[in-house]
């Protein structure tokens, strides 16, 4: 049976419209972002089998191109309907950081930075830039690497930072493991870059380390 068949208040869409998105279960939102099924397989189904073959909807976001694109029924188009619906929620969340002071939203800050950099499968250094007031000039990813860590260079990060008129800056980076513990390196490069911005009086509020669905500080835990 069609979803067209179906009684009104039972389609995902008029669902959505008539009780919120929230009242949808994950199979009935991606039914709504997809749009159709395919031939003999309506979109909630479709949706479901998907969530079962990648265990779970983070799994099912987090697919790369090459994997989505073979997976029967997700496809090149699915897939790019899905990595456009993270993107904006990425971007939604970028959207409160820049509406006032960085340090009076810290759970926007690390909501934004976690659906970010959860995901990553490599270690990625960034830096949130901030003027005198603490609000947000940009977010900018700086350094890439492999699994095992990424490569800082002090000099680039305050060349960066200068460039962007920057009065203070938060450090971030992840850890593909899901372990968000410093390393001796974290911290040892902190230190270089704290003292590296200091020359041209540039603060370092903090360094976040993104793990597994939590942000640790090293200012909570004493490390700056």
């Amino acid at each position: 049976m069609s979803i067209r068949e179906w009684p009104a208040q039972e389609r995902p869409r008029e669902k959505l419209l008539l009780r919120g998105a929230q009242s949808l279960s994950e199979a009935e939102l991606l039914a709504v972002l997809f749009g159709s099924g395919q031939r003999g397989c309506d979109a909630v189904t479709l949706s479901r089998n998907l969530l079962g073959h990648f265990g779970s909807l983070r799994s099912l976001l987090a697919a790369d191109a090459g994997t989505a694109c073979t997976t029967p029924g997700l496809g090149a188009r699915r897939h790019g309907l899905l990595q456009a619906a993270l993107e904006l929620s990425r971007r939604h969340y970028l959207a409160q950081l820049a509406a006032g002071p960085m340090l009076e939203s810290p759970l926007a800050t690390r909501s934004f930075l976690i659906a970010q950099l959860r995901d990553r499968p490599y270690e990625v250094f960034c830096c949130l830039h901030l003027d005198n007031r603490h609000r947000l000039i940009a977010f900018e990813e700086l350094f890439r690497g492999t699994i095992d860590g990424a490569s800082v260079h002090p000099r680039e990060v305050v060349r960066q930072a200068l460039a962007r008129n920057a009065a203070a800056v938060i450090l971030v980076h992840n850890h593909p493991s899901g372990v968000a513990e410093p390393s001796q390196a974290d911290e040892l490069i902190t230190h270089r870059l704290k003292d590296a911005l200091g020359l041209v009086d540039i603060r370092v509020l903090d360094h976040l380390i993104v793990g597994d669905g939590r942000c640790l500080s090293f200012v909570e835990r004493g490390l700056i």
